[in-house]
């Protein structure tokens, strides 16, 4: 681990653009988490807020109330947002200052660069103090270009899509890869975005932030990494995005470059419009099937499903209809558990 982490999510942890923060708190292998600071929450177990049992991470009004509450003494402030457009607002660079002072290394996921900050980066250097921002990319004689290569990959690879951002793809893709392994099914998790990275993930790329030349052939050489190294039976593909999302089409790159042998889709379907987008309706699930069947030829062998917005004793029952309308297997993998979604992997082994 890399250390004790303070996670800065004022005001949207437990919401979509709180993902990072949400994520880290449901796992991670890179930090201990010591505790969120969001003062809306302040007194509440992160865990319990994210409607899970409590996880003793405590949500704290303030730094400065972290900081004299904490026993092992935070290393790291990790900007838990993930806001549309990934800038760092005014509000959270009075936070960073405080944590650089009190010699906090600052990890980052924001498109924003904090380390080109002169002031940040001043203080970071005055303090003894780094700051890491997870998206600045490799340089361009460091990147791959797609070869074809990843049609010699064994490992059976199934990727996880998403109806919209922020739907629990990769809370999905975690927890296929953590009971393909308890099961003794050797399982890799190709990270795809910043939370994986803060998460600990060993293989993956930071698509939204790489020159679109490079990336399918980062994403290739992800899983070529991984099947080289692990040789697991399973390759699990974090999705981004979503097809039709018109600020984010993620998953294009993944199907084309990934060429997984099947397709697990992630489904919010209390939404009606895409996140951040409130004009723009959500396409069905229907239309991201056809897509992926006629023109990727790969197969959507299950569904998964984010209940937000849907009563916890009407879960099951929307559950039961989404199977019954698309004749897939379909599970709520926080609620239910994902076996139904293993036992769909299962058929391509």
């Amino acid at each position: 681990m890399d250390g004790v982490a303070l996670v800065l999510c004022e005001g949207v942890f437990g919401t979509g653009d709180g993902k990072t923060a949400n994520g880290l708190v449901r796992h991670t292998e890179r930090y201990q988490i010591a505790g969120v600071l969001d003062s809306r929450l302040a007194g509440r177990d992160a865990g319990e807020v994210l409607g899970g049992d409590a996880r003793a991470i405590p949500i704290f009004a303030s730094l400065a109330e972290a900081l004299e509450k904490v026993a092992d003494r935070p290393t790291h402030l990790v900007i838990g947002l993930a806001p549309d457009g990934g800038r760092l607002p005014d509000t959270y660079r009075n936070v960073v200052i405080e944590a650089l002072r009190a010699g906090m290394n600052v990890d980052s996921g924001l498109h924003q660069f904090l380390s080109d900050d002169p002031e940040l980066s001043k203080l970071a250097e005055e303090h003894g103090a780094t700051i890491r921002d997870v998206r600045r990319t490799p340089s361009r004689d460091r990147l791959h270009f797609f070869t074809g290569a990843i049609n010699d990959v064994k490992a059976v690879r199934v990727a996880v899509l998403g109806t919209d951002c922020c739907c629990g793809k990769r809370t999905t893709a975690t927890l296929l890869t953590e009971e393909l392994n308890r099961a003794k099914t050797p399982a890799v998790l190709i990270g795809t975005g910043q939370t994986s990275w803060m998460q600990g993930v060993r293989y993956g790329i930071l698509l939204d932030s790489l020159i679109n030349d490079f990336v399918a052939g980062e994403i290739e050489h992800a899983i070529i990494e991984a099947d080289r190294r692990e040789s697991p039976d399973v390759i699990i593909i974090e999705g981004q995005g979503a097809l039709t999302h018109p600020a984010a089409p993620g998953g294009f790159e993944i199907l084309a470059s990934a060429k997984p042998h099947g397709v697990i889709l992630q489904h919010a379907p209390a939404r009606e419009t895409y996140l951040d987008h409130p004009n723009e309706a959500i396409a069905p699930p229907e239309v991201h099937i056809q897509a992926i069947e006629s023109v990727f030829h790969s197969r959507v062998i299950a569904m998964a499903v984010n209940s937000e917005g849907i009563d916890p004793a009407k879960v099951d029952d929307k559950v039961a209809e989404l199977e019954r309308r698309y004749q897939i297997p379909c599970c709520e993998p926080l609620s239910q558990g994902p076996q139904r979604l293993i036992e769909a992997l299962r058929s391509l082994l």
